[in-house]
């Protein structure tokens, strides 16, 4: 394992995530017990069971009493405490990013779409919907209201080549940003773009960032709740 000063069983939590993540242990294998985890690493029981039990809450283990530990099937994540590419975040899975443009146009601003822009009402904004797949299931449907005075060359873009993060990182490098979460139901169309089925629930992020004191954009991320878990940690 590695010489990192981090506790014994941060280090074996490491070890077996690293195991996942590689593709050695794959979804469904019953991983080592702990008898033979303890004599292949070199650290106690105890030390094992936390790790284990750490590493089930987070998802990434099955226990079975009496049966064994598996590899669960992770869900995707999003960063939740982060303002990430969706294309980076798929492709760091080993996976395919691609995306389907439904709206690229400019418009005037509503009331709310104003408030949220911090513009004036009627003024011009720009607005997109994208729906983005990962080895062709939708997993993100993409509603985003741009500011023209931070991004004016947003509708010259090709979103089939690029993402609106990575364009809008480059015109008006992102300084702060905030997200609020909520459990939705997706209206009719929602559902046909994301081929959810009837009931399905869906996780809704309402982001909005900053480049100095201008508000960049203001968008909304419906994610199918079960293709998709949000994720974030913290130091105290």
């Amino acid at each position: 394992m590695s010489d990192s000063p981090a506790p014994i069983y941060q280090r074996v939590k490491q070890a077996i995530v690293q195991q996942i993540r590689s593709g050695t242990w794959i979804p469904h294998q019953r991983i080592p017990s702990e008898s033979e985890l303890v004599a292949e690493l070199s650290v106690s029981r105890m030390t094992i069971n936390r790790a284990l039990r750490e590493l089930t809450s987070e998802g990434y283990l099955l226990r079975m009493q009496g049966v064994g530990t598996f590899v669960a099937e992770l869900k995707p994540q999003t960063a939740m405490l982060e303002v990430r590419n969706i294309a980076d975040e798929i492709a760091a899975r080993g996976h395919r990013h691609s995306s389907r443009l439904l709206e690229l146009t400019a418009r005037a601003a509503t009331g709310e779409e104003a408030l949220s822009l911090g513009i004036q009402p009627g003024q011009r904004l720009f607005h997109s919907m994208i729906v983005h797949y990962e080895n062709d299931i939708a997993v993100q449907l993409e509603d985003r209201c741009v500011n023209p005075l931070t991004a004016p060359d947003y509708l010259a873009q090709d979103f089939s080549q690029i993402t609106p993060y990575f364009y809008l990182t480059q015109a008006a490098p992102l300084t702060a940003g905030e997200h609020r979460v909520e459990a939705v139901c997706a209206s009719a169309r929602e559902r046909e773009l994301l081929q959810l089925a009837d009931n399905e629930p869906c996780l809704l992020i309402h982001r909005r960032t900053w480049f100095g004191k201008l508000v960049v954009t203001s968008a909304r991320l419906l994610y199918p709740g079960t293709r998709y878990q949000l994720f974030g940690s913290f130091i105290a």
